[in-house]
């Protein structure tokens, strides 16, 4: 079990600690950071899901839900400017690492690592007297120079890659990737035989509180689980709570969604569902694709409430250490939910590796199994937006966001409105941590983060942080928008979008169905000429046409 992991832990961390300033303060919070991997806006019961979620609900009732969070398309851009509060592209993630292209090769921008030309919070905080812990998916860099434990953390259990199996066999994504899972920067060959990855990664972070808690020091701790990334894997007494509960379909589904968000007062009541071409209805699907498809969403929820559970497991913790009213908490998804199938990742394309897994109706979502929850259902957990993740449309874009205050007195279960972007939380870190982020770091010039702090919001002192003239621009694989205020504009390439700028109106529209580019045509160039200025202060490279083919297949099929 873990204990073989444990005893790794005890004696590379012994090894690999380095000594840190003694900085103490009992107003500095201890600070988790729980990061949902593809997990879409509704999916969680707080934000109108049908997934029991208990220790989120109740986490939502002691701190404040925001509405209208976004983040990057994918899991590394957005997991670069949460620990930076920089742009995916000033991070050096301007694209992913396994889907490189030659002509950005030689970039700092497009590394698809982290540079150094930004410092992470890690990096901050241990310099500040924090213990820095992290357990899950790094995802950032699997250079001697780029991993978890040369950026700043102090103890790390961290898979390197963006994912794979969730089980002991490590089995990648695709037959190019592999699994390299690291404690302290030393690879480990083989994980215990009964390994799941969210019940690991809760153990190992427990485990780091507990062995330090004695010295006084607070903690940052991100855990950064890959559920419910694919492959779906989770146990099956959790799966088994889920039996039937999807046979409605992805319809009905989505429809139930969005009244959910109606009744939550997160979306007009004018608003109505839709379903983007390429999804079939569910009533055009034969009853045997049904019954499979419905079971891969039921192994979906079981994955997000054995998450939930395991959460539960560190707060737990935590209220019995007398920890828990002095941590903020945060819990956040890095992108939306995941339409893209299995068979457009580079090298599944034959079938040859997929098909090698018992994918059969009695094994979907144990072990040797490979299945996704694809287009149908990935649409539904992003319900009441356009698309998912690897889009920068709506459902591509915005996530739930919990925040739980220290020693919370007020906004404790309220809703706030107002637009917040992922960079806004480094600089609400640092400020709660009364640290700063540097001007120069290793005798570097670093660049300066770009998100604003949240505290005002988080106190009750306020409900925005961003001006209505402020914007935020968004790139990724020739995919681009841009935000201000209720306006946006989206580029989206074929077959997605008709390859040119559109217009919509986020607040009556959310799921971008109607383009208002004649109507306001003066407001739709301000947008674009904005997107320029973003780039340019942002390294954005204007790459078209490169990515447009590569993912012109992102939906796959479930036809």
């Amino acid at each position: 079990m873990m204990k073989r992991i444990f005893i790794v832990v005890f004696l590379l961390a012994s090894a690999c600690t380095r000594p840190t300033p003694e900085v103490s303060s009992p107003e500095r919070p201890n600070i988790l950071i729980l990061v949902a991997d593809d997990l879409g806006f509704s999916d969680i019961a707080p934000f109108g899901g049908n997934i029991h979620t208990p220790i989120l609900e109740q986490l939502s009732r002691e701190g404040m839900l925001f509405s209208n969070f976004y983040v990057l398309p994918t899991c590394s851009p957005s997991r670069s400017a949460l620990l930076t509060g920089n742009d995916n592209h000033v991070t050096g993630i301007g694209v992913m690492s396994e889907v490189r292209y030659p002509a950005l090769e030689g970039m700092s921008g497009y590394t698809g690592h982290l540079n150094d030309q930004v410092v992470t919070l890690p990096e901050i905080l241990r310099e500040s007297g924090y213990h820095t812990y992290m357990a899950g998916k790094w995802h950032l860099g699997d250079g001697d120079q780029e991993i978890p434990s040369a950026r700043g953390f102090e103890e790390s259990f961290s898979l390197l890659q963006g994912g794979g199996s969730h089980y002991a066999d490590q089995n990648p994504l695709s037959p190019p990737q592999v699994m390299d899972y690291r404690v302290n920067g030393k690879k480990i060959d083989a994980l215990p035989s009964d390994f799941y990855s969210t019940k690991n990664y809760t153990d190992t972070l427990i485990h780091y509180i507990d062995k330090h808690k004695g010295d006084g020091k607070p903690f940052f701790m991100y855990a950064a689980y890959t559920a419910p990334h694919d492959p779906l894997h989770a146990p099956k007494e959790y799966i088994d709570k889920y039996h039937g509960k999807f046979d409605m379909g992805w319809d009905s589904l989505r429809v139930l969604r969005l009244e959910n968000l109606k009744t939550l007062g997160i979306v007009p009541q004018g608003v109505n569902t839709f379903a983007p071409s390429g999804i079939p209805a569910w009533s055009s699907l034969s009853p045997e694709h049904q019954e499979e498809l419905a079971k891969d969403m039921e192994v979906y929820a079981a994955m997000v409430e054995y998450l939930d559970m395991s959460i539960g497991r560190i707060i737990d913790y935590l209220k019995k250490e007398g920890m828990y009213d002095n941590t903020l908490i945060v819990f956040l998804s890095d992108n939306g939910a995941n339409g893209v199938m299995a068979t457009t990742y580079p090298g599944n394309g034959d079938g040859v590796y997929l098909g090698g897994f018992d994918n059969s109706l009695q094994n979907r979502g144990l072990h040797n199994s490979f299945i996704e929850m694809g287009p149908g259902w990935a649409q539904v957990s992003s319900s009441p937006f356009r698309l998912f993740k690897s889009f920068a449309s709506e459902g591509g874009i915005r996530a739930p966001l919990i925040v739980k205050m220290p020693n919370a007195n007020s906004g404790k279960g309220l809703w706030n409105k107002s637009f917040f972007h992922v960079t806004d939380l480094m600089p609400t870190f640092l400020e709660l941590a009364q640290a700063s982020y540097p001007q120069e770091f290793k005798g570097k010039a670093v660049r300066q983060p770009i998100g604003k702090s949240m505290r005002a919001v988080l106190d009750g002192n306020a409900t925005e942080i961003h001006a209505s003239e402020e914007g935020m621009g968004w790139e990724l694989f020739e995919r681009k928008a841009y935000i201000q205020g209720k306006w946006k504009i989206l580029r989206l390439p074929p077959p997605f979008g008709p390859g040119e700028w559109q217009l919509f109106d986020r607040e009556n529209d959310p799921g971008e169905t109607t383009d208002l580019s004649a109507q306001y045509p003066e407001i739709k160039e301000k947008l674009i000429q904005n997107w320029q200025e973003y780039a340019k202060d942002n390294d954005v490279f204007d790459h078209k046409g490169h990515y447009d083919t590569l993912f012109s297949r992102s939906l796959g099929s479930q036809k």
